[in-house]
């Protein structure tokens, strides 16, 4: 009888991952459920989830513990830090080492993060389209970056983070908000993990050069993403 292939633990982890999401959304609490899946599904201390209106306007939905609170009250009240860049910038900013970011990026953010147990932060932007309509912000006791694993689940968490802030907003969960949540994205998210752990890239580079080579080959995105995924193209094999 011929073997069958095992499976790869990375796709099981995403599916897994996603599941328990989608989960999250159907409970009576989905927000606040998306939100706390973050510390079981990814390693980091803390987690909260902020609706914006703006670059100094923001009200945080829900954290699940007051040293993730305190961080991103304190980035809205100052006007400066990683979230606050994630959402004016429109892409995540991942600082692995927050007390050796460069204190001018952050001058008083930085001041007000000295003795504090924050060793790196993770801000996604939540996005309905080309709309910002909240942030993600992950946090770590110390110092360190995720792994490409950790970074395709975040982005997993992502996805359905957004759709559970949009379900906030309107205060109804249907098949139109539904279908919003990207389907298939599994590979690409993976794909996109895959190269920030080989070539030591930002994620929206990663993301960008997947975009990049699947325009200038004629091809899709989660085509490319596919053969990344299958090891049938090398993270760099895109730089060529």
């Amino acid at each position: 009888m011929a073997r069958q292939p095992m499976a790869d633990p990375w796709d099981e982890r995403l599916a897994k991952a996603r599941a328990a999401l989608l989960h999250a959304l159907h409970g009576t609490d989905p927000l606040g459920a998306v939100c706390r899946s973050c510390v079981r599904l990814v390693p980091v201390a803390g987690a909260s989830v902020s609706m914006t209106g703006g670059r100094a306007q923001a009200e945080m939905l829900c954290s699940t513990d007051d040293l993730s609170a305190r961080i991103e009250a304190l980035q809205f009240t100052l006007g400066e830090g990683p979230t606050v860049d994630a959402f004016t910038a429109g892409r995540p900013v991942l600082v692995p080492d927050v007390p050796g970011a460069p204190a001018q990026a952050w001058p008083m953010f930085a001041q007000a993060m000295t003795g504090q147990a924050v060793g790196a932060i993770f801000a996604f932007p939540l996005q309905y389209g080309a709309i910002s309509i909240g942030m993600l912000s992950l946090y770590r006791e110390r110092p360190g970056w995720l792994s490409g694993g950790d970074l395709a689940i975040a982005l997993e968490i992502v996805d359905v983070a957004a759709l559970a802030l949009l379900n906030h907003r309107t205060g109804v969960l249907n098949g139109e908000q539904l279908a919003f949540l990207p389907r298939g994205r599994e590979q690409i998210h993976q794909a996109t993990g895959m190269l920030i752990a080989a070539l030591g890239i930002p994620a929206d580079q990663a993301l960008a050069r997947l975009r990049g080579h699947a325009f200038a080959t004629g091809r899709l995105i989660d085509e490319v993403a596919h053969d990344i995924v299958n090891r049938h193209l090398h993270p760099r094999d895109l730089d060529q």
